[in-house]
């Protein structure tokens, strides 16, 4: 089974654009603007949501300081080691993600008997992530407005109103792509950034012991103190840290340097000075805990900064609704979901995609989830288990990776891999304690999910299963149609094996009992490698009598784009005029059984729904529209 991961061009015979072609301070300021916009605005909610949250805890000088220095150290540990110096190493050709490393590991160990094991590790991670796609921008964005009531009380009756809207806004304009809002990204969070550190800095001088808590004894205070209560508050504290999945699944984008360096040099010194600047601030003043981050501001900066963090969290919510858009195009071109109506927004901008269903359906469940839920407080109940699981499972593939790919000293695998998995563990734990206040939301999206991806691949291999026991072999109906009436022209029959018949060629000949002169039977295969170069898109060979077997190679983040590669090819007797040139596809109706050693019926039926409503192979694969025929059939599995 393959694995997905997002979208690039790739039709010539380069490969396409890489992070080389830019400057190491423009990829970073990218980086910032696209990568850091999640963990970013966790300060809007994170210390809030500590102390005043489901679980407050009492503002005094030793829960201050063992709050911070578990953000402190969870930034460390989980952000700096885990993700920046271990995980991101482990790129898969330059892309990075759960799905890029399991391929990484496919590829590199073969085929093992825990693979399927880690192939469903994989596919739960996906499902996981569209949990917190529907959660992200709502708190994020809710957050913020919530500024507003700070600034004057009488508008907390419009916080949700205004949330809606700007989240309405944010969705209606992702049809036109973001390519041209871009480049704008960056400078506001650059600014945002800047208030964070000011901010942080301005509270710190008046407290400056406040400094201390990068001493991890602050912590384990805290634990002694109140076992119950500081594992409770880890559920909250990993709020600071939601996010850093990003850094890994979007390396490919802007290099894993300038990534790394933006996280060392500016993302993390912001962070804990804003985040020390809360504490000195409820040292000074306990009764700022219901919103620690607007209160550090002077009565005149508070609109300001409530606008400067909406324009944050709106970037912070685009980075990741661009992320299920990639997330959904690589599903579907590795096998995991039907097809679905994609749009390319951009001509030149790698992954400028746009899939108006998913736009759709997410604009819904966030505005259900803002008017259901009503304020962040109680949001933040079912956000960070969705996230806490995908770290998890992003660790024990690290394991794989570093025990056996790698090949590290056992020892010094077995306490990284030991480290990281107690402190995911942690995080993870103290989050299930959210289940009943809201945490079951991401699980119940990520087991929906998971149900339809598992659903189409296992019916896709089912489907395969079937038709290579009814498949002729290529040579033996070869030999068959000697005799056989030809016409001029080429056509092209869509296969899911080069050495196979295809249904549509039998149907065809049933029917019209003529041939072309020339006869492709195309295969189109989806690589476990991000780019597959123009050099080695093609492999084509003949079988005589007019018959070629063409084989079209792609990797997880390219574009299928069939008739610009044929048009390519050399082989096969000239050319290719698409006005002479036929398109045969087959479509299978499914029928669902009771009576086939399939899968149980009720999955069948969504299978075949999936299959009923997905998008026509002729606007997926590129074909032109004028140029096509479509053959069905009906098939029990």
């Amino acid at each position: 089974m393959s694995t997905p991961a997002i979208i690039a061009s790739d039709t010539g015979d380069s490969a396409p654009p890489t992070v080389e072609q830019h400057s190491l301070p423009t990829l970073m300021l990218g980086a910032i603007g696209i990568v850091y916009g999640d963990i970013g605005t966790s300060p809007l909610y994170a210390m809030k949501e500590t102390f005043v949250g489901a679980h407050p805890l009492a503002v005094d000088r030793l829960h201050i300081f063992g709050v911070l220095s578990l953000i402190f150290w969870s930034l460390m540990l989980v952000v700096t080691l885990k993700y920046v110096f271990v995980a991101m190493r482990a790129d898969n050709k330059g892309e990075g993600g759960s799905f890029a490393l399991l391929s990484l590991i496919s590829r590199s160990l073969g085929e093992h008997r825990w693979t399927a094991g880690l192939v469903t590790l994989g596919v739960f991670a996906t499902a996981l992530f569209y949990g917190d796609a529907i959660i992200t921008p709502a708190i994020s964005v809710l957050s913020a407005v919530e500024g507003l009531t700070i600034v004057q009380p009488s508008l907390a009756p419009l916080v949700v109103p205004i949330a809606i809207a700007v989240l309405i806004g944010l969705f209606l304009v992702q049809s036109r792509g973001t390519a041209k809002v871009g480049a704008v990204f960056g400078p506001i969070v650059i600014v945002y950034f800047a208030c964070l550190a000011a901010l942080g800095v301005s509270n710190i001088v008046q407290h400056p012991d406040i400094l201390g808590i990068v001493s991890p004894h602050h912590a384990l205070a805290f634990f002694i103190y109140d076992p119950k209560l500081a594992f409770l508050a880890m559920g909250s504290v990993f709020l600071a840290v939601t996010g850093a999945e990003t850094l890994y699944a979007d390396m490919g984008h802007f290099g894993r340097k300038a990534v790394g360096l933006s996280w060392l040099s500016l993302v993390y010194p912001c962070l804990m000075l804003n985040y020390m600047g809360q504490g000195a601030l409820l040292l000074a003043n306990p009764a700022a805990a219901e919103n620690p981050f607007f209160m550090m501001a002077p009565d005149w900066a508070r609109l300001p900064l409530v606008l400067i963090a909406t324009a944050a969290t709106v970037i912070a919510s685009q980075a990741v609704i661009s992320g299920a858009f990639s997330v959904t195009h690589q599903a579907i071109q590795l096998g995991f979901l039907p097809r679905l109506k994609t749009r390319h927004t951009s001509e030149r901008a790698a992954g400028q995609i746009y899939i108006p269903l998913v736009n759709w359906t997410l604009l819904a469940m966030v505005c259900l989830l803002v008017v259901g839920f009503g304020e962040s407080t109680r949001l933040a109940a079912a956000y960070g288990i969705s996230v806490s699981g995908t770290m998890i499972i992003t660790t024990l593939m690290l394991a794989v990776l570093v025990f056996r790919v790698w090949k590290w000293n056992r020892l010094l695998a077995a306490l990284t891999i030991g480290l990281f998995l107690v402190v995911d563990g942690m995080f993870f734990a103290s989050n299930v304690t959210k289940i009943a206040d809201g945490g079951w939301f991401p699980l119940l999206v990520a087991f929906i999910v998971f149900t339809v991806l598992t659903t189409w691949a296992s019916g896709r291999r089912l489907m395969r299963v079937k038709m290579a026991e009814e498949a002729i072999p290529v040579e033996v109906f070869i030999k068959s149609v000697a005799s056989v009436h030809r016409v001029r022209g080429t056509s092209v029959f869509l296969s899911t094996s080069p050495d196979a018949i295809p249904s549509a060629l039998l149907h065809n000949l049933k029917h019209n009992q003529v041939l072309h002169e020339r006869v492709l039977i195309l295969n189109v295969r989806v690589e476990p490698v991000p780019h597959v170069s123009g050099s080695e898109r093609l492999e084509v060979s003949g079988s005589g009598q007019g018959f070629y077997r063409v084989v079209l190679h792609y990797g997880f983040m390219d574009e299928v784009d069939v008739p610009a590669d044929l048009a390519r090819i050399e082989q096969c007797g000239g050319g290719f005029s698409m006005m002479s040139t036929s398109f045969f596809l087959g479509r299978q109706k499914l029928i669902p059984s009771t009576d086939q050693p399939g899968m149980a019926l009720w999955r069948e039926q969504l299978f075949a729904w999936m299959m009923k409503n997905s998008e026509s192979a002729m606007e997926f694969f590129r074909l032109p529209t004028n140029r096509v025929i479509e053959l069905g059939s009906q098939l029990r599995i």
